[in-house]
């Protein structure tokens, strides 16, 4: 086996191992993220799907269960049920669909939309004073710098 060969490959495993050690601190720490911003808002009272379901709702405006469930790779019955329970806490309206009374519009109102808002707030005032508290300048920079690259890993394209 050629010399230069041989090194190549040890580096290819040891930059794969890298990538591999990575990945994982990642989803952990993501994992961890997630949880910690959702019980910002816990408060609210609503499931992760609720919660979601007027996440999407709020960003796409009006939209039937059956999209719905696509968005969320659930069957457009446990849709109909999430948006059903959303309906009778008065955060979601649901009318019929004037281009085919079979289908049902389900669309927020304005205490959905309040909620998702409170929400949105809570998670971001916690994580600002999380970053400005537990951070310095030099560790702020260097995090807008990952987010930068996080973005990049996100990118569509694969």
């Amino acid at each position: 086996m050629p010399r230069g060969a041989s090194k190549r490959s040890g580096r290819e495993l040891g930059r794969e191992r890298r990538s591999e050690a990575i990945a994982s601190d990642l989803r952990a720490v993501a994992g961890a993220l997630v949880r910690r911003l959702r019980a910002q808002s816990a408060g609210q009272g609503l499931s992760v799907t609720q919660g979601t379901v007027l996440v999407l709702l709020h960003r796409a405006g009006q939209s039937t269960v059956a999209e719905l469930a696509r968005l969320e790779h659930v069957t457009p019955q446990s849709m109909g049920a999430t948006v059903a329970s959303l309906e009778a806490e008065g955060l979601v309206a649901r009318t019929a669909d004037p281009e085919d009374a079979r289908r049902w519009n389900a669309s927020l109102t304005e205490k959905g939309r309040r909620l998702v808002l409170e929400g949105r707030a809570a998670r971001q005032a916690w994580l600002s004073a999380a970053i400005q508290r537990r951070l310095d300048d030099d560790e702020q920079r260097r995090l807008a710098e990952a987010i930068v690259l996080l973005s990049k890993l996100l990118a569509e394209g694969d």
